[in-house]
């Protein structure tokens, strides 16, 4: 009995900005040629979008197709710079709940770089949703921005869970969770701690910690000791993209933005406006990502046909023109059109790597909570506003909030103790100060008495930002400032 063909699925295309178009367009070209059983619907996003006033960069039209097809293949999307509009990019991975990052980085044939013949081959997995990119910023002042790293178990759980089983999906043996969990103990160490808790649950994959800083440097001294590394947002942006030099740059990274039912495809690269138009981008990061779809969508023949096709093209040496480095080059259509002819064929000196269906991890309802046994308020940390030295402020507060259940017993000016003085601090303080406040005799605090305190500084300088002091069953949920004792 032969087996029966695989359900035809449509897919949202978004030919994006710039060179999006072009090289989106032959990926889709690639795929009709491969036989896959899809159909596509384009859509709108980025730069048309915020041209038409939508802030956001992705009109209802595309997001109702998003909605329809959950799957999504995209070109790069302009976002403006240093203005109001958010990033289209950040709002289909937030709205669609895309947790997870998987940007695979590997030598490809025919792409020199420093680490060709080294073998490397590995998989970034990068939280995708919160962290410093939930974008959460307020000016304190006029001089001083604050950014909130929001950083939640449940988030941790997840992109934890997925790392493990995208290892066990593409046959790798060793997982890497890289933090900065010696500084960001609290944001940083959730993941890390996180990360301890579940790796048991995968006894038949080795699993290490490390400083992300660290990482970095082992990622360009010995980067083919690495299978899978997972972080939170911003790191995992960052060392992504620099991981994507070890396989000869950004116009060969392909990524994939996933979630419980949901997939984004996506190059790594951006727009291009330098060469748009001109038959000159490279088709290579789209067409790979294009390559994980199809595994997403478990069409695994379609995905190696069309691997292998990318793969004998590079290695015959029909190459854009990022990579011709003085040879003679081919433009995207000609390029496209030497993977189509390459269609069926393999090479005996590169391998795909085909993998098994990746299974998710099971969905964490909203609701889903982490219940402390006990919790107290211990006191409270008030940001406020003045242009004073550390020598004035404090003294200043202190007798204003004379009478209050609560006592002050420290100012810090952008993380360091400035009062009490330490002896040594040689602070060059800005005009934003943190007041630290706690009960003396221990008992917990109350937002009356919160309220009573904050109506009392107020008469120093104005306050912008207050944080309670938590303690959950024992542990201080808050850290010390520099030099704090």
């Amino acid at each position: 009995m032969t087996a029966s063909a695989p359900a035809r699925r449509t897919i949202t295309v978004l030919p994006g900005d710039g060179i999006g178009p072009e090289v989106v367009g032959a990926t889709v070209r690639v795929l009709q040629a491969a036989g896959a059983p899809l159909d596509f619907e384009n859509g709108v996003a980025g730069g048309e979008a915020f041209k038409k006033g939508i802030g956001s960069g992705v009109p209802r039209e595309t997001l109702d197709s998003i909605e329809r097809n959950r799957c999504v293949i995209k070109g790069p999307l302009a976002t403006p710079i240093g203005k109001g509009e958010k990033s289209a990019n950040v709002t289909l991975r937030k709205l669609f709940e895309t947790y997870g990052n998987l940007r695979p980085v590997r030598e490809l044939p025919g792409v020199p770089t420093v680490f060709a013949g080294r073998g490397v081959d590995l998989q970034i997995v990068r939280e995708n949703i919160e962290d410093l990119y939930g974008g959460i910023e307020h000016m304190q002042s006029p001089g001083v921005a604050q950014s909130l790293k929001v950083v939640s178990k449940k988030g941790c759980e997840k992109i934890v869970q997925l790392a493990f089983e995208v290892a066990r999906s593409e046959g790798r043996h060793k997982v890497t969770c890289a933090t900065k969990a010696n500084i960001l103990k609290l944001s940083e160490g959730m993941l890390q701690r996180t990360f301890d808790e579940i790796a048991p649950e995968y006894p038949d994959i080795t699993a290490e910690q490390m400083l992300v800083d660290n990482c970095a440097h082992q990622l360009v001294i010995a980067p083919e000791q690495f299978g899978v590394i997972v972080m939170t947002n911003m790191n995992g942006d960052i060392l992504s993209d620099l991981a994507s030099g070890l396989g000869g740059g950004l116009g060969f990274a392909p990524s994939a933005n996933m979630g419980a039912d949901c997939a984004i495809f996506e190059a790594v690269h951006g727009t291009a406006p330098a060469i748009a138009g001109q038959d000159k981008a490279n088709p290579t990061a789209v067409l790979l990502s294009a390559v994980m779809m199809l595994r997403y969508l478990g069409l695994f023949d379609h995905a190696n046909r069309v691997e292998n096709a990318v793969l004998v093209t590079l290695e015959s040496g029909v190459h854009t023109i990022d990579l011709a480095r003085g040879k003679p080059a081919v433009g995207t259509t000609a390029f496209t059109d030497a993977i189509i002819a390459n269609l069926g064929k393999k090479t005996d000196n590169w391998m795909v790597r085909s993998g098994t269906p990746l299974h998710f991890p099971p969905s964490i309802t909203p609701a889903a909570r982490v219940i402390a046994r006990d919790r107290k308020v211990v006191g409270c940390d008030v940001f406020v506003e003045a242009d004073t030295d550390a020598a004035t402020i404090g003294p200043k507060v202190e007798a204003a909030i004379k009478g209050s259940a609560l006592k002050l017993v420290l100012v810090d000016n952008r993380g360091t103790q400035v009062y009490p003085s330490t002896g040594s601090a040689r602070t060059d303080a800005v005009d934003v100060w943190r007041c630290r406040f706690v009960r003396s005799d221990g008992q917990p605090v109350d937002d009356a008495t919160i309220l009573d305190l904050l109506a009392r500084a107020a008469t120093v300088a104005p306050w912008m930002h207050v944080e309670k002091l938590q303690v959950f069953d024992g542990v201080d949920g808050f850290t010390k400032a520099q030099g704090q004792s």
